[in-house]
């Protein structure tokens, strides 16, 4: 007996508008404005209104937007935009272009809304608008940044890392927001392996069926031989040759001077660099206001822009939404793979 083909709908997003002392809620307001956004998904907006309020006023829009107060109560209407207006951390519009304790709150309070939407199972994937770390760590942020609070949340155990993605280019670490001091000893075959793998399943997720991966080295010239430093030899090699045993396309380590160089070209789809700057520097000489940044490792796609929360141009209504807008684009990509093995096991029952 035929059974009927599964309802397919389209992923549900939550977006957050960031910061509320930054570029954030502009941003946020001119991406949720465009029709061809409402349409690309089910928008669950997660935010303080007065930052909401104050982001469409200096964006110069209006959303249409259906008010709720409570996950217990949410639904979602065609050309509408789902407003979830609690937690409230602000009082009053806050001044632009400060760190700021009850702005932090406020983000802590999204962000804290979103995971709970996420592991419940109503939204497929979260874009938040830019944030800032520090009005975060005042309002009482205990880890070193937003990726390992939405870990902690999220309660997942296993590695996770930061992607950042400019075109069709990714760049993964092995290391993220620690003191350059301490990296050489936190590289190890074990923490490469991690970041590669990591990597490899998100990319395959974004669409690619086999994903190139170049891995870095850490010193100057991939330690030229060993005469710079031997963590080539004895550390990040063996690891990745056992990756490229085990069928993965990776390869490595190559002089991190010029992986950039060949990865821009188009050889690679990817690269794990070794340290924060290591990567985040030539990516953003690349693409900074386009660039994307995927939280990776956690149970739905989490994206944002790779601009910061820019409070020297804060209410001038000059931000541009590239960024956000590719983030948006590939986290509706990401979650819509997500959503297909669920359909296609649902027809196949």
């Amino acid at each position: 007996m035929n059974q009927p083909a599964p309802t397919r709908r389209k992923p549900r997003i939550a977006v957050l508008p960031g910061d509320p002392c930054g570029v954030g809620p502009e941003m946020a307001a001119r991406l949720l404005a465009l029709p061809g956004n409402r349409d690309a998904a089910e928008l669950l907006l997660i935010g303080d209104p007065v930052a909401m309020a104050a982001g469409e006023r200096i964006a110069g829009t209006t959303l249409p937007r259906l008010e709720i107060g409570s996950l217990e109560s949410l639904h979602f209407e065609p050309g509408r935009i789902t407003h979830l207006t609690v937690p409230r951390a602000l009082a009053a519009e806050p001044p632009l272009g400060e760190s700021r304790e009850d702005a932090g709150r406020s983000v802590l309070g999204s962000l804290e809304a979103a995971t709970a939407a996420a592991r419940a199972g109503l939204v497929d994937g979260i874009v938040f608008a830019p944030l800032n770390k520090h009005s975060l760590r005042v309002a009482g942020m205990q880890q070193e940044d937003e990726l390992r609070f939405l870990q902690d949340r999220f309660g997942v155990q296993t590695f996770t890392c930061e992607f950042n993605v400019t075109g069709d280019l990714w760049t993964s670490r092995v290391t993220s927001h620690v003191p350059l001091r301490e990296v050489a000893g936190l590289i190890t075959p074990e923490a490469v392996k991690q970041a590669v793998h990591l990597l490899h399943d998100a990319l395959v997720q974004s669409g690619l069926s086999r994903p190139r991966i170049a891995v870095s080295g850490l010193n100057p010239h991939a330690g030229d031989g060993g005469s710079i430093g031997t963590e080539e030899i004895e550390l990040i090699a063996p690891a990745v040759r056992e990756l490229a045993a085990s069928g993965l396309a990776v390869t490595g380590p190559w002089s991190p001077d010029t992986v950039f160089i060949a990865a821009r070209r188009g050889d690679f789809d990817a690269v794990v660099s070794m340290y924060h700057d290591q990567g985040q520097i030539a990516m953003k000489l690349m693409g900074f206001e386009r660039g994307v940044t995927v939280h990776g490792g956690l149970p739905v796609p989490v994206t944002t822009s790779a601009s910061g929360s820019a409070f020297d141009i804060a209410g001038k209504g000059i931000a541009r939404v590239e960024g956000l807008q590719q983030a948006f684009d590939l986290c509706v990509r990401m979650a819509t793979q997500l959503l297909e093995p669920a359909a296609a096991a649902a027809l196949a029952a």
